[in-house]
């Protein structure tokens, strides 16, 4: 069994490659959103013209983006989805309550700090795991039945 494995969620610390070098040779595809936070907020302009309304730059953005982002949720098996310390990730927020409507297994990546802000989202996850090499031990566990140590 294989699994498609989603990486959603914060962008600005290295938890993906945490996750993804942890799993090396367990059968996992992994995918995420696109990761460069400039390309991302610029996409919708670069590709479809200018606007001079700040609303209407992030909307075309927000749209091309969520081109991927649905694809990646809907062909995922897991969906891991990262909060981390730094910005409101209403993003992330969005990925987690979408995955848990596709019905998707949903692991949540957070630090006890919030515990309390995300009790509703975590209550639909399957784990809320504090490092990516939980993920990675969930990971292994679901794929093997190996536990970790």
């Amino acid at each position: 069994m294989g699994l498609t494995v989603y990486l959603s969620g914060e962008i600005h610390t290295n938890w993906r490659e945490r996750v993804i070098e942890g799993a090396e040779g367990l059968d996992v595809t992994f995918t995420a959103p696109v990761t460069d936070h400039a390309a991302s907020d610029d996409c919708g302009v670069t590709i479809l013209g200018a606007e001079p309304d700040k609303f209407w730059h992030d909307r075309k953005g927000a749209l091309v983006n969520a081109i991927r982002t649905r694809k990646g949720l809907e062909d995922a098996d897991v969906v891991v989805v990262r909060f981390g310390t730094q910005y409101k990730q209403w993003n992330a927020a969005f990925d987690a309550g979408f995955a848990a409507a596709l019905g998707k297994s949903l692991i949540v990546l957070q630090p006890p700090e919030h515990d309390h802000a995300l009790k509703e989202v975590n209550a639909a996850a399957m784990a809320v795991a504090r490092e990516p090499e939980e993920v990675v031990q969930i990971l292994r566990y679901v794929l093997t039945g190996a536990l970790p140590g």
